[in-house]
């Protein structure tokens, strides 16, 4: 079907958007030596993941459950095919999970030495056995995030990451890696300072030549890179890559999440009603803010429309809003060079992305379809969701 003839609310997914941001993320692999990870935590519309194992080495997991998902959907699919990598970081593993996320993942950071040894017992099996590798993520302590605290892992009083004066001079036993994750939708430039203070504040533990014993054998940049944008930097990721490589004989691994599904999606709307207030015509929508996307009331921020502009840049301005009962559940003003009617449709850009992995029924807000628009524009329906999928987590 075309994707006028959806059920709506839906996400739709841009296969063909979605195969170009993976070439540029390949090349950047082949170009590099980097390991590109996807960040499950963005995107985790796993119907997709074979053809995403397909360009990139692997994913990454903020838990149990997203590190099951990439077994089951990236790893066995390609197995034999392909070695696909599962890496996994949390601030604090649970007891009851730690052993099965040791024989389903091949990298594993924690977040405290606290943590580190807490589970030495069951991690260190693996690692013997040459079957797990341990990391330690870090805090460089070096922001480059401005006006979004709440996600800056380097902000003031921060959980996430050991910093330099809690690590002694050499590495725990059994610790062959490094983790740092302090960047949030940015470019290159960030990542090169805040590398460049990791390389001096914690050059103790990076090797003097290749094998080096008790120093790091691998390091994760984290994510937050922008690297599919058009304007970034990917010849100086390139470089900086290589630097690293032939510098310290160290593997170096990439997690963007972003970077993978950037502008590779949309979410589909249909007016239902049109209040008169005093100020604008509200627009109530079959999508939610609060529940479809909730990172516009988080962050905040204001989702690119098709085909609209900013309030009163064109001739017909409107507030769009959704049929929850919650006030403040209001996506934005937009303009538009015609009149909006009941029945017509809206088309939010940019939804693959933090969209589906963070919605929820509150309210009863039925869930969005999860479609994808294949290369020759025809739509399928990878996920319908019913009443079972709001009782079930109640």
């Amino acid at each position: 079907m075309k994707i006028s003839e959806i059920t709506t609310p839906a996400y739709v997914i841009d296969e063909k958007k979605l195969k170009e941001n993976l070439e540029i993320l390949s090349y950047v692999q082949k170009e590099s030596g980097a390991k590109i990870l996807l960040a499950q935590k963005a995107f985790s519309a796993y119907k997709t993941y074979p053809m995403i194992g397909e360009y990139l080495s692997g994913a990454t997991a903020s838990g149990l459950y997203e590190a099951r998902l990439a077994k089951e959907e990236m790893v066995e699919p390609l197995k034999g095919k392909r070695k696909i990598e599962n890496h996994v970081f949390e601030p604090a593993f649970n007891d009851d999970e730690i052993k099965e996320l040791c024989e389903i993942c091949d990298h594993m950071v924690f977040n405290s030495l606290t943590q580190l040894e807490h589970h030495r017992e069951v991690w260190e099996k693996n690692v013997k056995n040459g079957r797990l590798f341990v990391g330690l993520r870090i805090n460089p302590e070096y922001s480059t995030q401005e006006g979004h605290e709440i996600y800056d892992p380097c902000a003031s009083g921060s959980r996430l990451g050991i910093r330099n004066t809690d690590l002694g001079d050499m590495l725990p036993k059994g610790v062959s890696g490094l983790h740092f994750h302090t960047l949030c939708e940015q470019g290159f430039e960030p990542l090169e300072k805040t590398f460049l203070e990791v390389e001096s504040s914690f050059k103790r533990f990076f090797p003097t030549r290749k094998g080096e014993e008790g120093k790091i054998k691998w390091i994760n940049l984290g994510g937050g890179h922008h690297i599919t944008k058009e304007d970034y930097d990917r010849e100086g990721l390139i470089k900086l890559v290589k630097r690293i490589k032939d510098t310290y004989g160290i593997d170096v691994y990439l997690e963007p999440g972003e970077a993978i599904a950037l502008d590779a999606g949309l979410l589909v709307t249909t007016v239902m009603d049109i209040v008169k207030t005093e100020k604008y015509p509200v627009l109530i929508l079959d999508t939610s803010a609060a529940c479809h996307m909730p990172d516009v009331l988080e962050m905040p921020y204001r989702p690119p429309l098709r085909d609209s502009g900013e309030a009163g840049e064109l001739a017909n301005t409107y507030r769009l809003s959704s049929r929850t009962c919650l006030a403040g559940d209001i996506i934005g003003d937009y303009s538009f060079d015609k009149e909006i009617g009941i029945g017509d449709r809206l088309y939010f850009e940019d939804m693959a992305i933090y969209s589906m992995v963070k919605n929820n029924t509150f309210n009863g807000m039925p869930l969005p379809d999860i479609d994808i628009m294949h290369d020759d524009g025809e739509v399928e329906v990878l996920k319908r969701f019913g009443y079972d999928d709001f009782k079930m987590r109640l």
